[in-house]
């Protein structure tokens, strides 16, 4: 189950079905007709895709098992993402390939799909269990709007003219570089995971109990100002600072700095969603692997945190408070005073490969492919970002890439044990 046995109120959920729906559409309001259907490497999926993909998921898993006709039967080809128990389904790095249905074709689909949930919804003929599959749609949608946005920069930055997504985006001055100070934490046994009531993906339960020997954890994330020193110390050639596959990749993909880096005129500038800019060193750094995570962690003298620090260390703080999407900035900012940007501004690299938790189960049924089937090559992340939706992101809540994933808003928060430092 997804909730407590109080379960979810199907009338309780139309406002949010209707908001999180319409501001899938507000995202790509900015967009011309063209930028919807480009895919610029295999991880990102077009715009329209990811349009249609949220659409086919309430269409799939709410409307076609009470019966209803699918809008289209071949839409389960092209906008399944990963359910082998549906059926075959077009390649992802065939994506962009798919230039029908035109876009007006996949905004038909989800007026008619969005219709049809709000009707089930008003008449409030959905049982607790179907109920609570509309919720994971709603919390599946969000992280979808945090990926329309990452595909959208991928695609506008490795553009010749690297136009601006929207220049209206507020920006700050240059920031203050806060000092990188420790906070301690004792050694005690910790509760992991989310509790059994409200909503939590799968891979956050069950809540259970684990060892953290103490610990301490920086204030703030690493900052532009440290990744360019470490760029100045000859950070990227230094392979003793990286793990194996991690300076086989930056030797095979050229890596000299963060994604959308460059170096022009004497200067490092950097793409994001508001056009190219200047570096600014007081911001916090994102578009970081796992791998340069890590290195930069090993310049500093320090390590990356294990997850179950990161969460004891989050636990108390309020979530909403964070830096968010909603805040119209989507890019971080830097860091204040003291335990700073936990959440929100960017998703934090730990050092904990992704798995089950003790007595994982998956969902049942196909929904059971929704995280499991991934805990294998991956590296935990924490937080949230600038393009996340706020009340999306909790304590408990696991993000996971490959250690190689940089093109989201990635960053690093350091940590040592106890009389490191």
């Amino acid at each position: 189950m997804l909730h407590d046995r109080r379960g979810v109120k199907a009338l309780e959920l139309i406002p949010r079905f209707k908001t999180v729906r319409q501001r899938s559409v507000s995202v790509c309001a900015p967009l011309c007709i063209e930028d919807h259907a480009v895919q610029s490497m295999p991880d990102a999926s077009p715009a329209k895709w990811h349009l249609a993909h949220t659409t086919w998921f309430f269409e799939s898993f709410v409307l076609m098992p009470r019966g209803l006709e699918a809008f289209d039967s071949r839409f389960g080809f092209l906008f399944n993402s990963y359910y082998d128990a549906l059926g075959s389904r077009l390649p992802r790095e065939r994506r962009g390939l798919a230039s029908r249905p035109p876009l007006e074709a996949v905004l038909a689909y989800r007026i008619e799909v969005d219709d049809r949930i709000s009707k089930l919804l008003t008449e409030d003929k959905v049982d607790r269990d179907t109920a609570e599959i509309i919720e994971l749609g709603i919390h599946h949608e969000q992280q979808h709007q945090e990926l329309l946005l990452t595909d959208l920069k991928h695609v506008l930055g490795t553009q010749p003219l690297q136009p601006a997504y929207r220049a209206d985006l507020h920006r700050d001055g240059t920031g203050t570089i806060m000092p990188l100070e420790w906070i301690d934490f004792d050694p005690e046994i910790v509760e992991v995971g989310a509790p059994e009531r409200g909503f939590a993906f799968d891979n956050e339960r069950p809540r259970h109990r684990e060892i953290n020997p103490g610990f301490r954890l920086a204030t703030r994330p690493v900052c532009n100002a440290e990744v360019l020193a470490f760029i100045g110390d000859g950070g990227y050639e230094e392979p003793r600072l990286w793990l194996a596959d991690g300076f086989a990749t930056v030797r095979r993909d050229g890596w000299v700095a963060p994604l959308y880096w460059e170096h022009r005129d004497g200067a490092w500038l950097y793409y994001d969603l508001a056009g190219v800019s200047e570096v600014d060193p007081a911001e916090t750094a994102c578009h970081l692997s796992y791998y340069e995570a890590d290195a930069i962690a090993r310049w500093a003298g320090a390590r990356l945190p294990m997850e179950r620090e990161w969460e004891h260390a989050a636990t108390g703080l309020r979530a909403r408070d964070g830096h968010w999407a909603d805040d119209d900035r989507l890019h971080p900012r830097a860091a204040g005073k003291g335990l700073a940007q936990v959440f929100g501004d960017v998703w934090e690299w730990t050092c904990s490969a992704y798995g089950p938790y003790p007595g994982f189960r998956p969902l049942a049924g196909v929904l059971g492919e929704y995280n499991g089937k991934f805990m294998s090559g991956q590296m935990v992340l924490r937080g949230g970002s600038c393009l996340t939706p706020r009340g999306h992101v909790r304590a408990s809540y696991r993000n996971f890439f490959a250690p190689s994933a940089r093109w989201q808003m990635t960053g690093v928060r350091l940590a040592t044990d106890r009389g490191d430092r």
